[in-house]
C-alpha cells in the first residue's frame, strides 16, 4: 500500500510543478493545455487514495472532476477558437 501513497504524493507534486506552467505559458493554448494535465493529475492521485483508503467517495469525486475538467477544456477550446 506504501506504493500507492508514494504515486499519489508524486502525481500532487507533478500537479503543483504543473501549475508553474499554467501561470508562466507563453500561450493560451499551453496554459489550457496544462491545465488539463493538471486536472489529470489530480483525478489520478484520488483514484490512488480512494485505493489506499478504501472509501469510494474519492472516486465520485474524482469523476466530478475529471467531468468538469474536460468541459471547461472544451470551452476553453472554444473560446480560443473563436467561435463562443
Amino acid at each position: 500500500m506504501s506504493e500507492f501513497l508514494w504515486a499519489g504524493i508524486i502525481c500532487i507534486a507533478l500537479a503543483l510543478l504543473l501549475l508553474i506552467r499554467v501561470y508562466k505559458g507563453p500561450t493560451a493554448a499551453d496554459r489550457a493545455i496544462a491545465a488539463e494535465e493538471v486536472d489529470t493529475m489530480v483525478v489520478a492521485a484520488l483514484v490512488l487514495f480512494a485505493l489506499i483508503s478504501g472509501r469510494s467517495i474519492f472516486l465520485d469525486v474524482g469523476l466530478v472532476v475529471a467531468l468538469a475538467g474536460f468541459l471547461g477544456l472544451i470551452f476553453i477550446s472554444k473560446y480560443l477558437e473563436g467561435s463562443l
